[in-house]
C-alpha cells in the first residue's frame, strides 16, 4: 500500500507539550504570556485554526492587516510545519479536547475569538463547546468560514480518492494556486495529512447542544460547491447571539485569493467592537420617582435548532 494511502492512526501518545500547537512569531516559539483577568491589558487574540491539510502559515500577515489592538495565534496542527514528525488526528473528538487543553495551559482561554477555514471552522467550533463543558469562557467572536454547518457534515468520501483524483479535486477547489506544478509537489507531500484530515470531517457527526452564546460571523464564497451559500446561512442556529454572514467572491480557498482583503477588512471591523475603549458616561442626575410596580421576569425567545490578484498557493508554506 503507498504511503500515501495507509489509514491514518491515533495521535501521538503521550500528548505533546501545549507550546507545541501555537508556534508563535518565530520557529518553535511559544505564544508570550497572557494578560490576566480583567487587567484590560494586551491585545484581542483571535486564535486562527488552518483548513484541512494546512498550516498555520496560512495566517502570517493577518496581524499586520488586523491591527494593533489583535493578536493573531496561528494553530500548528500535528503531522506538518513544526510538527511534521507527529501522527495527525483521524477523529474530532480527542483533537477538539487536546487543542482545548492546550488553550488553557497556555492561559488562552479567556479575553479571545476563533476563527476557522472549512475544516478549522468545524474543530474551532468544537473547541468552544469543548471550552464552555470545562466552564471556561467561551469565545468573543466565532468567526466560521467556508464551511457548511456542523449538522450537514459526514456526506463525503474524499479520504478513499485516489492520489491522482485527490490532487484533481484540491486544483479544481482552488488550492493549486496559479502555479498548480509547483503547488501540486507541495501537496503530494501533504496527502497524508490530508487524508487524516478528510477523515476528521467525513467521519464527524454533530452532537446537539444549546447554541453558542456568541455572536458568530460567516463567510461563504460564490465558487465553493463545499460551503453553499445556504449551508453556510445554517450557522445561524448555531448561535443564541447575532450572526452576520459575508458572500465573498471566490472558490473555496477564498482567504488566499483576490477575497482575501474584503475577509480581512470584514475580521478587522468585527474585531474593533470587542477592542475598541467605552467612552465613560456620566451620571444622570437622579430625580425622585415613585417605586415601580415589579415586572414578571422576560422569557427570551429559544434559539432555532439545526436539522439533521494572483492568488497564492494554499500548500506552500
Amino acid at each position: 500500500m503507498p504511503l500515501t494511502q495507509r489509514p491514518p492512526g491515533p495521535a501521538t501518545t503521550p500528548r505533546p507539550p501545549a507550546a507545541a500547537w501555537f508556534p508563535g512569531p518565530g520557529p518553535g516559539a511559544a505564544p508570550a504570556p497572557a494578560p490576566a483577568r480583567g487587567t484590560g491589558a494586551g491585545p484581542l487574540r483571535l486564535i486562527c485554526v488552518p483548513y484541512a491539510g494546512g498550516t498555520a502559515s496560512v495566517y502570517r500577515g493577518w496581524e499586520t492587516a488586523l491591527g494593533a489592538d489583535v493578536r493573531v495565534v496561528p494553530v500548528a496542527l500535528p503531522g506538518r510545519g513544526p510538527r511534521l514528525r507527529e501522527r495527525p488526528y483521524s477523529a474530532m473528538h480527542p483533537l477538539a479536547r487536546d487543542l482545548a487543553e492546550a488553550l488553557v495551559d497556555c492561559e488562552l482561554a479567556h479575553d479571545y475569538a476563533l476563527f476557522g477555514h472549512s475544516m478549522g471552522a468545524l474543530l474551532a467550533y468544537e473547541v468552544a463547546c469543548e471550552l464552555r463543558a470545562r466552564g471556561h469562557e467561551t469565545p468573543r467572536h466565532l468567526f466560521v468560514s467556508g464551511s457548511a454547518a456542523p449538522h450537514l457534515y459526514g456526506d463525503r468520501r474524499d479520504r478513499t480518492l485516489s492520489d491522482a483524483d485527490l490532487r484533481q479535486l484540491v486544483q479544481d477547489l482552488g488550492g493549486l494556486g496559479d502555479d498548480p506544478a509547483v503547488a501540486g509537489a507541495y501537496l503530494d507531500r501533504r496527502l497524508p495529512v490530508l487524508r487524516a484530515d478528510l477523515t476528521v470531517c467525513e467521519e464527524y457527526r454533530w452532537t446537539p447542544r444549546p447554541p453558542l452564546d456568541c455572536p458568530m460571523t460567516a463567510f461563504s464564497a460564490t465558487r465553493d460547491p463545499l460551503a453553499t451559500r445556504p449551508a453556510v446561512e445554517a450557522w445561524r442556529a448555531y448561535t443564541a447571539g447575532s450572526l452576520l454572514h459575508h458572500h465573498l467572491d471566490g472558490d473555496h480557498f477564498f482567504l488566499n485569493g483576490p477575497a482575501r482583503p474584503a475577509l480581512l477588512r470584514a475580521l478587522r471591523e468585527e474585531l474593533a467592537r470587542h477592542t475598541a475603549p467605552t467612552a465613560p458616561t456620566a451620571p444622570a442626575p437622579r430625580t425622585p420617582t415613585a417605586p415601580a410596580p415589579t415586572a414578571p421576569c422576560a422569557t427570551s425567545p429559544t434559539p432555532p435548532t439545526p436539522e439533521h490578484a494572483k492568488r497564492d498557493s494554499s500548500w506552500i508554506c
